[in-house]
């Protein structure tokens, strides 16, 4: 940072030239349809969405900022270097006057054009991005140097949190390679029972049906909803997928309330009790640390603490054998829906519980690796993000020269 500060210092002492993009670049889009993509393309395909494709031809051999027409407006952009083909309605950014640096100049877009194109349209709402939207940003020119020196700084922090990103991936397949072998069982031969395929564990395994060993409902719904919803303090929590963060074990808290009288009409659950989404994230179980309401796009399980440990469950019904099962018995239709009949009949083992703690020891383990939001991978990135993006704007915050 004080090599980058010292030559802003020394060649910018009043200040960075500013220009709009259309005085010092080439703004355009392709001319490729989406019916042009292949499977087999040898060149990257830049459509109107995020998307990324293949195709056989290219249309452009350079360095440039490709930016959607449509999808995640203003927040998606791509840098390329070299030959591809872009879709009729995204746009290609191309430098030609050789005072720029592509790359510092996608930084920049990153940071500052979100902001710009909302603080020219006439709602908060921007659907599609149009020319005169990139023509008209404007971009600070500092000396190349500085410019090269700025890439330099924020390609190695994008080049750490790629690793760590890598590293979660990784660590993601390895827990579901433990947790998909730990919970997977077979028959043993003399008894008929079956056991963990583990070495370690030769132990006859009982089998059971979900409905053998937990109460399995289906959540209810008052109706219509807007009638029973409260901010009143003693209005029941009503639980919602959207209250859950992503890769989130348990139910914490909700964004509503529901009346006493609405509460009645619907479906409680009690702290321990999992949740299972029947629809939406369709199969994935939470666990409940409140006591709240659930909809009918839910499944209670409740009253399995004679046979199961609530974390040994977690792991058994987010497990690959578990799931497809779900996904087997709820039909191969588009929508797939589960409902408390089809759970209930769901075959699972049931070891013994020295063999669970066993099991769960090494499962949470991998879990929190990669889920812990404060000390997995998860906190190690975002930790890196807040870095950087506190970097990245302060390398790409200049002073206008007058």
């Amino acid at each position: 940072m004080s090599r980058i500060d010292d030559l802003i210092a020394e060649h910018c002492p009043h200040g960075v030239e500013f220009a709009r993009v259309g005085d010092i670049a080439s703004v355009g889009t392709g001319s490729s349809d989406r019916k042009d993509a292949t499977d087999d393309g040898e060149f990257p395909f830049y459509v109107r969405s995020k998307e990324v494709l293949r195709i056989g031809e290219y249309e452009f051999d350079e360095d440039a900022i490709v930016i959607p027409g449509e999808g995640g407006i203003g927040e998606i952009f791509h840098y390329v270097s070299g030959k591809y083909a872009l879709h009729q309605r995204a746009y290609r950014i191309s430098f030609n006057h050789g005072k720029l640096d592509t790359k510092f100049a996608y930084y920049y877009f990153t940071v500052n054009f979100k902001s710009f194109i909302l603080s020219k349209a006439v709602s908060a709402t921007v659907i599609s991005i149009r020319k005169p939207m990139i023509t008209d940003f404007r971009i600070p020119i500092p000396p190349l140097e500085v410019q090269k020196e700025i890439v330099k700084v924020l390609d190695a922090f994008t080049e750490l949190e790629a690793a760590l990103e890598a590293e979660l991936q990784a660590r993601k397949q390895q827990y579901k390679y433990y947790r998909d072998r730990l919970l997977s069982f077979r028959t043993n031969e003399r008894t008929n029972e079956r056991t963990n395929e583990q070495e370690s564990c030769q132990i006859p395994t009982r089998w059971a049906t979900l409905g053998e060993i937990a109460t399995i409902v289906r959540g209810a719904s008052p109706r219509p909803i807007q009638s029973f919803l409260t901010a009143a303090e003693d209005g029941v929590p009503w639980i919602k997928i959207g209250d859950i963060a992503a890769d989130s074990k348990y139910i914490t808290g909700t964004a509503e309330r529901v009346t006493r009288s609405g509460a009645e009409k619907s479906r409680r659950v009690y702290p321990g009790d999992f949740v299972l989404s029947n629809s939406m994230s369709f199969g994935r179980p939470y666990i409940s640390q409140i006591e709240g309401c659930i909809h009918d796009g839910w499944l209670s399980i409740s009253k399995f603490g004679d046979t199961f440990l609530p974390d040994f469950l977690y792991h058994l019904l987010r497990s690959s054998p578990i799931q497809a099962e779900f996904s087997r018995r709820a039909g191969a239709g588009t929508v797939q829906n589960l409902n408390a009949e089809v759970v209930r009949q769901v075959l699972v083992p049931v070891p013994s519980i020295d063999e669970q703690s066993r099991i769960i020891t090494i499962l949470d383990k991998l879990d929190a690796l990669v889920n812990d939001i404060s000390s997995g991978l998860p906190a190690k990135i975002a930790a890196r993000r807040q870095q950087y993006e506190h970097y990245r704007n302060r390398l790409l915050t200049f002073r206008e020269r007058a």
